[in-house]
C-alpha cells in the first residue's frame, strides 16, 4: 500500500498522501508499523472531540512486551479496557475523548487509534473482483497477463524478495513453501511472537499482489491470484508495526538477500522495494542507491516505487533515482476496464529528463490481501472489502505488480540478465495517451507483447556506476527514527555503531558484508538456516530499540 504506511527511519513506503506528523513516542522499546509510509494519525482521529469527556472505542497498541503497561496507561485515562490481543500486544478499549492526548503518550503505548464504525457488505464474502474495475483481476487483464497464463507461464520456479513488514500467512499465502521467512531485521524480531508476522499489514498485501493464489483458476474471477501465483515469496522484514526502520536495517536486508539469494535451493531473481526517502544526495554517492545497484549487477532484478510526491519533489525517491533499477510509477485506471482512458494519478511522482520513472503499472484504489488486526487494518478500516481484502493506492502497489511480472517472464526466459529484463519491459510498454512521459516513462507494463518481444542480447545500460560513499545521514532524508527523545541521525546505525560508507561499499559489492549473523559489527541475527522448514533463526537485539517519527499517510478508500 504505498498508501499504506508512513516512512521508515528515513525511509518512506511510499503512499499517496502525505497528513502530518507526530511526536515520537517515547519509551524503551518502541514497535512501529511497517510499510514504507505508514500512517499513524488517521483523519478520524484527527477529528476527534478531545476536549470532550465522550466515551471514545480505541484500539492502542503496546510497546514490545509491555502491554500490561499499556493496559495500566488505558485505566490511568480513565478508560476501560473491552478486549485484549495479546498475539498482537493490541488493547481495544474506551477511553473519555478528552484524555486521549494523555494517553498517546502513556507508559507501554505505541500508537492510540480512534476505533472507526465500518459497514461490511451484507454478505462478507459477496466481493466480485469481475465487479470492481481495480481488482487484481482486471488489473492482470490490462497488463496482458493471460497471455502468460495461457502458456503456463506462472512464475514457477523464481523467488521474489520482499523487503517490508514482513508478511502473515493469511488465506491466499498460507500453501506450504509460499513464503519463505528471511531474517527479522525490525526491533520485534526479538519477540518471538511478532518475529516475521506482519503488524503492519504492508508486506502482506504487497505479497498478495505479487504471489497470492486461491485455488487454480487462473482466469476465474472467484479466485484472488497475484501477478505471478505459482512463484514464491523471501520474506526480510525490515519494518515494524508502525512502519518504524532505518536506512540501516533496509541496507542489511538488501545485503543479505545479495549473499543468500541461491541458499538452500532458493533462486532469487527480483528484488521488490515499495519504500523510498527523499535522499539529498547522488545515486552516485547514495549508499541505499548503491546496495540496488550490487544487486542488480549480482543479477537480481530490482524493482523499486517511484515515489508519492507527485510534483512536489521534482525527483524520484531512493533508491529509485539510481537509473540502473526498475523505477515504477502508479497507472490509474478511471474505474474502467478499458485501459484507453488510464491517465497518471496526481500523487505518482514525477521524474526529470535526467530520470523518471521506467514505465507505470496500476496503482490507484488497488484491492489485496488484508492482515486482521494489524495497524492498517485498525487505522483504516473504511479501506476493508468484504472480510478477507484492502484497498489503497500508491507506487508501491504498481512495483508490486512489475514484481510478479518479472518473475513471469524469468520463467519463460531464465537467462535473461537484469538489464535485457527491463529493455524487454520499456520497449513494450504501451503509452498513455494523456500521460507526461515525466510521469509515465515508456508507458504503461503490456505483457502480451513483451511475450513474444526479441531479447536484445546487446541490451546493457551504460550508466555511470554508484560508489556508495555518500553519507547515511543523507541517504535517510528528512525522517529519522527517535528513542526517549533522542533522533538517530548522522554515521550510525541502528544499534548506534559508527557507518563507514568506505568500509561498507566495497563489503557489499563483494557479497562479505554479512558474516554470519553479523552487519557492520554487530549482531542483528542468527549465523545460518534452521534445520527445518527454511525459517532464519532469530538472535535478541542489544537492548537498542527506536521508533519511528515521522511517516507517510496513504489513501486507504
Amino acid at each position: 500500500m504505498d498508501h499504506l504506511a508512513p516512512s521508515i527511519s528515513g525511509v518512506a513506503w511510499n503512499d499517496e498522501k502525505r497528513r502530518g506528523r507526530r511526536p515520537a513516542v517515547v519509551g524503551a522499546a518502541v514497535v512501529g508499523l511497517l510499510a514504507g509510509g505508514l500512517a499513524l494519525a488517521p483523519a478520524a482521529l484527527a477529528a476527534t472531540p478531545e476536549n470532550s469527556g465522550t466515551p471514545t472505542s480505541v484500539v492502542v497498541r503496546a510497546l514490545p512486551g509491555h502491554l500490561s503497561d499499556a493496559q495500566a496507561s488505558v485505566r490511568a485515562a480513565g478508560g476501560t479496557v473491552r478486549r485484549t490481543m495479546d498475539s498482537l500486544e493490541t488493547v481495544s478499549a474506551t477511553v473519555p475523548a478528552s484524555a486521549l492526548p494523555v494517553l498517546r503518550h502513556g507508559a507501554g503505548v505505541a500508537s492510540v487509534s480512534v476505533n472507526g464504525k465500518v459497514t461490511l457488505s451484507a454478505d462478507t464474502g459477496s466481493y466480485n473482483a469481475a465487479n470492481d474495475a481495480n481488482s487484481i483481476f482486471h488489473s492482470l487483464g490490462s497488463m496482458g497477463a493471460q497471455r502468460y497464463y495461457a502458456a503456463g507461464m506462472t512464475g514457477k520456479g523464481v523467488d521474489i524478495a520482499l523487503i517490508d513488514s514482513g508478511v502473515t500467512a493469511v488465506p491466499g499465502l498460507d500453501a506450504p513453501g509460499k513464503v519463505v521467512k528471511g531474517p527479522d531485521l525490525s526491533e520485534e524480531g526479538q519477540v518471538p511472537n511478532l518475529d516475521g508476522m506482519d503488524t503492519n499489514g504492508h508486506g502482506t498485501f504487497m505479497a498478495g499482489l505479487i504471489a497470492g493464489k486461491d485455488g487454480n483458476g487462473l482466469r476465474d474471477a472467484k479466485y484472488f491470484l497475484g501477478a505471478a501465483p505459482d512463484a514464491r515469496i523471501i520474506s526480510v522484514k525490515a519494518a515494524d508495526a508502525i512502519g518504524a526502520t532505518d536506512v540501516s536495517q533496509v541496507l542489511a536486508g538488501i545485503d543479505w538477500v545479495v549473499q543468500h539469494k541461491n541458499d538452500n535451493g532458493m533462486n532469487i531473481r527480483v528484488l521488490n522495494l515499495s519504500f523510498g526517502t527523499t535522499s539529498t544526495q547522488s545515486y552516485l554517492l547514495d549508499p541505499l542507491a548503491y546496495a540496488v545497484e550490487v544487486a542488480w549487477r549480482h543479477g537480481i532484478f530490482v524493482v523499486v516505487s517511484a515515489g508519492n510526491h507527485g510534483t512536489t519533489l521534482n525527483s524520484l525517491t531512493s533508491p529509485a533515482i539510481n537509473p540502473f533499477v526498475m523505477a515504477v510509477g502508479a497507472e490509474d485506471t478511471n474505474n474502467t476496464i478499458n485501459r484507453s482512458d488510464d491517465t497518471i494519478p496526481s500523487f505518482s511522482s514525477y521524474g526529470t529528463e535526467t530520470r523518471k520513472p521506467d514505465l507505470v503499472a496500476p496503482g490507484k484504489s488497488v484491492t489485496s490481501l488484508r492482515v486482521p488486526g494489524s495497524y492498517l487494518d485498525s487505522t483504516y478500516p473504511a479501506a476493508r472489502v468484504g472480510d478477507r481484502f484492502f484497498r489503497g493506492s500508491g507506487t508501491s502497489q504498481a512495483a508490486a505488480y512489475v514484481s510478479g511480472a518479472a518473475a513471469l517472464v524469468l520463467q519463460q526466459r531464465p537467462t535473461l540478465t537484469p538489464d535485457q529484463l527491463k529493455d524487454l519491459f520499456k520497449g513494450t510498454a504501451s503509452r498513455l495517451q494523456s500521460a507526461d512521459s515525466l510521469a509515465q516513462g515508456a508507458g504503461a507494463v503490456n505483457l502480451s507483447a513483451l511475450y513474444s518481444k526479441a531479447v536484445n542480447p546487446l541490451a546493457v545500460q551504460v550508466f555511470a556506476p554508484a560508489t556508495g560513499l555518500g553519507s547515511l545521514e543523507a541517504a535517510r532524508g528528512s525522517d529519522h527514527l527517535s528513542m526517549n527523545g533522542v533522533e538517530l541521525r548522522g554515521e550510525k546505525d541502528i544499534f548506534g555503531n559508527d557507518f563507514s560508507s568506505a568500509v561498507w561499499a566495497p563489503m557489499s559489492a563483494a557479497g562479505t558484508s554479512w558474516n554470519g549473523g553479523a552487519w557492520n559489527g554487530s549482531t542483528w541475527t542468527g549465523p545460518g538456516w534452521s534445520s527445518s522448514g527454511l525459517s532464519w533463526s532469530g538472535v535478541s537485539w542489544s537492548g537498542v530499540s527506536w521508533s519511528g517519527v515521522s511517516w507517510s499517510s496513504t489513501d486507504w478508500a
